[in-house]
């Protein structure tokens, strides 16, 4: 089955396999308390937006999973929609039982969170969102220390010392854009510091 490694396209290097390793525990342990969190049972129907190669599926390749990614994903291992978010998603109101987000909504321009977050909570009756803190210090994508601090004058530059590779404006979110979006998230952290957000609404 396909990789889920979010560093399997960074420039290669030190920084990138022990962030690929680093990763790969964090969704793991947060794949762990998934089930426990939003009530999913062996017959609940999940959609995983922004399912990239093989999203959820890596973790659980017999449930009822449909991605979702606004790229064509020929070889995603289940049924597949190409679809964007932000114009709308071809399914019914709660269509699914759970919605499935994971490292997307900081992709998303910030002018169109608020239609991307109203069609995931539309077309499922629950949803578990998860995605990087603003307020950890190294950023997540290139791996470089503040970089999600600076303006983007700044950042541009910068951003080709990290492993990322093409310049793209990701922007972190902060505790309360994700409450407003989502409701009341939680914290995972490492150490005393908030690494990821989660909101989460249980089925």
């Amino acid at each position: 089955m396909g990789s889920d490694d979010v560093y399997a396209t960074a420039k290669p290097g030190l920084r990138a396999r022990a962030a690929s390793v680093a990763a790969g525990r964090a969704r793991r342990r947060r794949h762990e308390r998934l089930f426990a969190l939003t009530g999913v049972t062996a017959q609940s129907r999940i959609v995983d937006i922004g399912c990239g190669r093989i999203g959820l599926r890596r973790h659980e390749p017999d449930r009822d999973i449909t991605g979702v990614d606004v790229m064509q994903r020929p070889d995603y291992p289940g049924p597949f929609v190409r679809a964007d978010a932000t114009q709308g998603l071809p399914f019914a109101d709660d269509e699914f039982d759970l919605a499935y987000c994971s490292s997307v909504i900081e992709h998303v321009p910030r002018e169109l969170r608020a239609a991307f977050a109203r069609e995931l909570r539309r077309v499922a009756r629950g949803w578990y969102v998860q995605t990087p803190a603003f307020s950890f210090p190294v950023e997540p994508h290139a791996l470089l220390p503040a970089a999600h601090w600076l303006p983007v004058a700044l950042r541009r530059p910068y951003w080709r010392l990290g492993v990322a590779g093409d310049w793209e404006d990701i922007a972190l979110l902060r505790r309360a854009e994700m409450a407003t979006l989502f409701g009341e998230p939680v914290a995972e952290r490492l150490g005393p510091l908030v690494k990821s957000w989660v909101s989460v609404r249980p089925m």
